[in-house]
């Protein structure tokens, strides 16, 4: 049986560990965020029942890779957070899809991409891409057990 004891000691930087000790490695890590927003949208020229406008209640996974820095860490979950605030919940969040964003059929497929797109661009415009940063992998829940995936490979093959 496990025993558990209770920390004597609060560790203190300078005195337990030394900055040049907080990086750990070296290596390219990924780092991934949840979402959630709830939209409305139709499809167009389809056989099944979402061509009636319809809602969703979406989870968006978003992971970004890159190397530590000399405290240890990557890319902050908060600036993720704030990529999502500032690039994406006012088109998303209790929004009809089909006319907050670009002319296309909100398939999820299509909404992938144009996601893909726009945190890129953010990484781009923001400085993190020359840092080394990038996009690894989205996936776009519909619902609790329907989902699409994009990934870095197939984003830069197109």
């Amino acid at each position: 049986m496990a025993t558990f004891d209770i920390p004597r000691k609060l560790q203190r930087l300078y005195e337990d560990i030394q900055p040049e000790q907080l990086r750990y490695h070296r290596k390219r890590v990924a780092i991934s965020k949840v979402f959630t927003f709830d939209a409305a949208h139709h499809m167009h020229n389809h056989e099944g029942k979402c061509i009636s406008l319809h809602g969703h209640t979406y989870r968006l996974e978003v992971t970004i890779s890159g190397y530590p820095d000399d405290k240890g860490m990557s890319i902050d979950f908060g600036v993720i957070k704030q990529i999502y605030e500032e690039r994406l919940k006012d088109k998303l969040d209790h929004r009809y899809l089909n006319e907050t964003l670009p002319p296309m059929n909100t398939t999820v497929e299509n909404l992938l991409v144009w996601l893909w797109e726009e945190i890129d661009r953010y990484l781009v415009e923001e400085g993190w891409k020359e840092k080394g940063f990038r996009i690894e992998e989205l996936k776009l829940y519909e619902t609790p057990n329907s989902f699409g995936t994009m990934k870095r490979e197939w984003m830069e093959e197109a």
